[in-house]
């Protein structure tokens, strides 16, 4: 491009990659589907149960225990069942690969680990 002062090899680059990125961003927004608004409405809070339940060292015992005061006090009653069962599918399908999303740092993970099983 700066030997020939061709910009045209330049744009049709560009042009290429923005067309092939805008076909991928469309594939993978229909496979995505569309957001859970009950699971976008208590992210946050589903989020902060389980890093309590966690950091908390809980066993299987407490964290129902927990889960179900955290529903009963912050969930309106129609919703609890859902948010109950939200967070225990979390729970039970929290690895090393996606804990720091919740920011749990691994060492605190594995401390956990033992107490839960």
């Amino acid at each position: 491009m700066y030997e020939l002062n061709r910009v045209d090899l330049f744009r049709e680059l560009f042009v290429w990659a923005y067309e092939r990125s805008s076909n991928l961003y469309s594939t993978v927004r229909k496979t995505a589907g569309e957001p859970d608004p009950f699971r976008t409405r208590y992210r946050s809070m589903m989020y902060e149960t389980v890093t309590e339940i966690v950091l908390g060292g809980m066993d299987k015992k407490m964290a129902v225990h927990t889960i179900r005061n955290k529903a009963e006090q912050c969930v309106p009653e129609q919703d609890r069942p859902r948010f109950i069962e939200l967070v225990e599918i979390e729970l039970r399908s929290l690895h090393e690969g996606n804990i720091a999303r919740f920011r749990i740092r691994p060492s605190e993970y594995q401390k956990w680990r033992t107490s839960w099983i």
